[in-house]
């Protein structure tokens, strides 16, 4: 994969991007990964933008994890990571080469769907501990095939039996989990993190303040606010992932 070299402007950007999303992840629940994402990936070609994105979701979702950890609930989070690495496995060594990015993209986009219009009379997403081994395995894989699992999780997570608290450090925790697989990933795939490390560090940095920040404003609004929060930022992601597959088709 190829160095990259960013100007001065760029990193800025960079960092204003990440402070934002890392802020908006805590209080929502999700949709910061994606704005974060595309927020980056208007100065870092895709290869190099996943594996960057990754390794700074590490820290903000590890910090996140730490901040509201008297949340964790390890009956979810470790099928999940089992599941995760199996499923990052098996994509990198077998899958990631020959995928096309609009199936997982096209799949995600319908759970999405789903998961927000669902009728009345439709079950929700809401499954037994153990059966989060099945969506690790499913996120795992598409983090290294598309970089979002933002959306995939979410569906798992709109669920009144659990504080706004659990959605968000259990969800988080999970993302670390996924995005921790990557590292290993994409070391085989030919991403070098030591010639990138400097910019490595300061955006983890800039993750870690806006997860900060985050925190302090989930524990002031309201359980009710929260879901409303989180349901619109799960249309907003589902609408990003719908121009990421429109798009090429224009062109």
């Amino acid at each position: 994969m190829e160095l990259i070299e960013l100007s001065n402007v760029a990193i800025a950007w960079i960092i204003a991007v990440i402070v934002g999303a890392s802020v908006i992840s805590t209080v929502t629940g999700m949709a910061g990964g994606l704005l974060m994402f595309s927020g980056m990936g208007v100065y870092i070609p895709l290869h190099p933008l996943i594996a960057l994105h990754g390794t700074v979701q590490v820290f903000a979702n590890a910090s996140r994890s730490w901040f509201l950890r008297g949340h964790l609930r390890w009956e979810m989070c470790l099928p999940f990571g089992l599941g995760a690495v199996l499923g990052a496995a098996a994509t990198t060594v077998f899958i990631a080469r020959y995928i096309a990015e609009t199936i997982p993209l096209l799949l995600l986009l319908m759970l999405v769907g789903y998961t927000l219009l669902r009728p009345a009379h439709m079950p929700d997403l809401k499954i037994a501990n153990r059966n989060f081994f099945w969506v690790g395995i499913a996120t795992g894989s598409l983090g290294i095939i598309a970089g979002a699992v933002d959306p995939l999780l979410a569906a798992f997570f709109l669920r009144e039996d659990l504080a706004k608290e659990e959605v968000v450090v259990n969800k988080s925790f999970m993302q670390l989990l996924v995005h921790l697989t990557k590292i290993p990933a994409f070391i085989y795939l030919g991403f070098s993190f030591l010639d990138h490390w400097q910019y490595i560090l300061v955006f983890s940095l800039a993750g870690v303040i806006g997860t900060r920040l985050g925190v302090y404003l989930l524990h002031r609004i309201g359980h009710q606010l929260f879901f409303k929060l989180m349901r619109l930022a799960l249309l907003l992601a589902g609408l990003r992932l719908l121009y990421q597959l429109v798009a090429p088709l224009w062109h």
